[in-house]
């Protein structure tokens, strides 16, 4: 039978950064040498962060748009893409 965590485990020999928390926690901590401790804390592989993304879109002509990577304050478009499946999350308009 597999060990609870195995998963983890795995993961983390491949180099993977784990995260633990007692049971019954809300709250997720960094560990760098974790204990397995399949009885009182839960694991997990750290789950990449969003990636945020502000660009400035403008018509052109004839409805084509043209597009550029900016600074937040310079932005008319902000854009959140999850950090595992790197598909769009939301977008919200900026000005």
């Amino acid at each position: 039978m597999k060990h609870k965590h195995y998963d983890c485990i795995v993961a983390w020999a491949d180099g993977a950064q784990i995260q633990a928390r007692p049971n019954g926690s809300t709250v997720w901590a960094d560990f760098c040498n974790p204990q397995w401790d399949a009885n009182h804390s839960e694991y997990r592989i750290k789950p990449k962060p969003d990636i945020y993304k502000y660009v400035d879109v403008r018509a052109v002509r004839d409805g084509i748009c043209q597009w550029t990577t900016c600074l937040p304050e310079e932005a008319n478009l902000g854009l959140i893409f999850d950090g595992e499946t790197k598909r769009l999350k939301t977008a919200e308009v900026m000005k």
